[in-house]
């Protein structure tokens, strides 16, 4: 599913099953909480700190779909073109750090 569809899906998602969207503030509220349980598996499971067993059974792929909705959530709200935006975000990705990361030593 390219990004585009992805927001009418999730559109229409909140047309069925959500009554309305909740209004930016509380998505990005959201948005803030889904990164923390993406954190939060990705600092047990992959850093330092132990796995709480309460925590194995998390599905990292689960939470992150989470941030996506969220994201889609209020690309649609604000009348972002998220499919638009992130084509233009990685042309100037590609502009912009091409040489940069190919000589960075840190990354050999």
């Amino acid at each position: 599913m390219d990004i585009k569809n992805a927001q009418k899906a999730v559109d229409a998602w909140i047309q069925e099953h959500g009554v309305r969207y909740f209004n930016e503030l509380t998505n990005m509220a959201q948005l803030t909480e889904e990164v923390g349980e993406v954190a939060r598996i990705i600092a047990r499971r992959y850093g330092e700190q132990s796995e709480k067993e309460s925590d194995k059974n998390k599905d990292l792929g689960e939470e992150l779909a989470d941030v996506i909705f969220v994201v889609l959530c209020l690309a649609n709200q604000t009348g972002v073109n998220l499919e638009e935006a992130f084509k233009k975000k990685l042309e100037l990705k590609t502009k912009r750090d091409h040489d940069r990361h190919h000589g960075n030593k840190k990354l050999k």
